[in-house]
């Protein structure tokens, strides 16, 4: 298989898993701190959401690169 063929499917994995799941939740530590035995530490919870129009772009993207034939 081409790298070009990997691509594509990889661009429609992504495409599809970005519009089932509408966005990416992560947790980041934001601050540590330790006042003789007693730790302290806060971490927030963040979410990167993804549009609709990008995962529906990187499907066609992704689409195409496997239907067009390469020149060559």
């Amino acid at each position: 298989m081409s790298g070009l063929k990997i691509v594509a499917i990889l661009l429609i994995a992504a495409g599809t898993i970005g519009l089932i799941y509408g966005g990416i939740t992560y947790t980041k530590s934001t601050h540590d701190t330790s006042i003789g035995p007693l730790k302290v530490s806060v971490t927030d919870k963040e979410t990167v959401n993804i549009p609709v129009w990008a995962g529906v772009g990187a499907i066609v993207v992704g689409g195409a690169l496997l239907l067009v034939p390469r020149k060559g």
